[in-house]
């Protein structure tokens, strides 16, 4: 029986293959046609190496953004009772499905100098777009989604057996969260922490709509390869290479076979 059990159906395999082939492809095809030699003079470039740094900076603000802020926007989604959450829910997620150009004028709207929040900081002297707070809070726009679904995610599988036995013990709302609901969902939080930073790392078009690419400020990596591969597709695709070894490098953190740090407590 449970060998019937294991067993998958054979239809299964051409259409995984196919989704498979989709996804791989592309990036096999790239690091084949890559001039891998070129990296590491690209990597001697004052200007790859200002973008390098700058998008490491901003991932590295933008994600404690999002944990700081994200951590408790999933909880109060996970357990709030209140209707106005159900009714917040899919805008809190609404930038995993926006297009990044839309993302970038959205931020405008709100944060640039005839925004909703831009226009009264602007009167005092306070400019946002076309900084390096623009491409934190471009970042952390895109990627506070994924803290929030990891943590709602693992609340929701959490037995709250150990909250009621802390209540019984004394603890109030407050330090049941911090002592014992938090320590539990930690492979939860740190998975969305390292997807958070992936995602940072990764943004492209709401950084350019709004903080623009101005070198050495607002100019991250993926910007820079868009402006290299315009002017120098050999570079954009070495550049790529880098981006792509990082990528795999964070993803591996969460999905790899090492991933121990984010399985969930027993």
């Amino acid at each position: 029986m449970a060998r019937h059990v294991d067993r998958l159906p054979g239809v299964l395999w051409l259409p995984a293959l196919v989704g498979a082939a989709l996804l791989t492809l592309p990036v096999l095809a790239l690091l084949l046609q890559a001039d891998l030699l070129a990296v590491p003079a690209l990597l001697s470039s004052p200007v790859t190496r200002d973008a390098l740094a700058l998008s490491f900076q901003t991932a590295t603000a933008a994600t404690l953004l999002c944990v700081v802020c994200g951590v408790p926007l999933g909880v109060l989604m996970a357990r709030g009772r209140s209707v106005l959450l159900r009714w917040a829910r899919p805008l809190v997620l609404l930038p995993l499905v926006l297009p990044p150009v839309v993302a970038g004028v959205a931020l405008l709207s709100a944060f640039g100098r005839m925004g909703l929040i831009g226009a009264p900081l602007q009167a005092l002297g306070v400019q946002i777009t076309f900084t390096w707070v623009a491409v934190v809070l471009a970042q952390a726009f895109v990627a506070m989604p994924f803290m929030v679904l990891s943590v709602e995610s693992a609340l929701s599988s959490l037995d709250r057996q150990y909250e009621e036995a802390a209540a019984t013990m004394g603890a109030g709302p407050l330090a049941a969260l911090w002592w014992v609901v938090l320590p539990l969902i930690r492979p939860g939080m740190l998975a969305g922490t390292v997807l958070c930073f992936a995602r940072c790392l990764g943004e492209f078009g709401a950084t350019l709509a709004f903080a623009g690419s101005a070198s050495g400020t607002t100019r991250t990596a993926p910007v820079e390869v868009y402006l290299l591969q315009q002017s120098d597709p050999e570079a954009a695709a070495a550049l790529a290479v880098v981006m792509i070894a990082v990528a795999l490098v964070v993803v591996g953190l969460v999905y790899g076979p090492g991933r121990r740090l984010f399985t969930p407590l027993r």
